[in-house]
């Protein structure tokens, strides 16, 4: 989605066109085809829920039609993760393709052992140090941005640590919330509540494909993209992908 002096360019479909995605179930049901899919058009030509949705429908605020509503109701149904895990940006992952993800991006490691190979930065650890592992922890993202020492006069780059840890499965969006003022009332735009995969569904399915070797599962992530989009580069999947 490209930005043109000013304004965001969709590349979707048009509103007749029969092949468009026209609900936020059939979206699902595409995401589990492919396995993950990306949000918005990148390097691999129509490898997006852009280009298989309505170009009128986005941000129209219409429940129906919203495909940018539909990522909030999709990942709180919990049917498919979603989160910055392409090239650092938005798309989902579809359950049964998430233990492959979870195993090569994050090099066969849980967190903790990643910070005791000394592989993890002390920002991502002190992001980490909010989600215990046998816990149900879940922080709006401000709320971490406070509570690990980010922001004014403390540590650097939140926005890049949290995504890097997206990127590397370690933690992603349970759902969207709207904050609460005083009196209970809800205001502003709906915010990502985070949280790891592992208290979402459970440790026996995010950390299912552990026992295979990291670059055999990056094969069957690659070899899954080359099957749906045969013409695409591999240069280009590759770019997409990489973590």
């Amino acid at each position: 989605m490209p930005n043109e002096n000013g304004e965001w360019i969709l590349y979707g479909l048009a509103d007749n066109d029969p092949k468009r995605i026209k609900t936020w179930n059939a979206l699902i049901k595409v995401i589990d085809k492919i396995g993950f899919l990306p949000l918005f058009a990148n390097q691999v030509e129509g490898f997006s829920v852009e280009e298989m949705t309505a170009a009128t429908g986005w941000w129209s605020g219409d429940v129906k039609r919203d495909p940018w509503m539909w990522r909030e109701i999709i990942t709180e149904s919990h049917q498919a993760i979603y989160g910055k895990f392409f090239d650092k940006k938005a798309g989902f992952i579809s359950l049964e393709w998430l233990p492959y993800f979870a195993n090569w991006r994050r090099d066969g490691y849980d967190f903790d052992a990643l910070w005791d190979d000394q592989k993890a930065s002390y920002r991502a650890k002190k992001i980490m140090d909010l989600f215990p592992e046998k816990s149900k922890t879940e922080w709006f993202s401000f709320e971490i941005k406070e509570k690990a020492g980010f922001g004014k006069g403390g540590l650097k780059n939140f926005d890049g640590v949290l995504t890097q840890l997206q990127m590397q499965t370690y933690l992603v969006p349970k759902e969207f919330r709207k904050r609460k003022n005083k009196k209970g009332e809800e205001y502003g735009w709906s915010i990502a509540v985070m949280a790891t995969p592992e208290s979402i569904w459970g440790k026996k399915l995010v950390r299912k494909a552990y026992k295979e070797d990291p670059e055999k599962s990056r094969e069957r992530i690659f070899q899954q993209v080359k099957k749906c989009f045969p013409l695409a580069a591999e240069s280009d999947i590759r770019k997409i992908l990489k973590p």
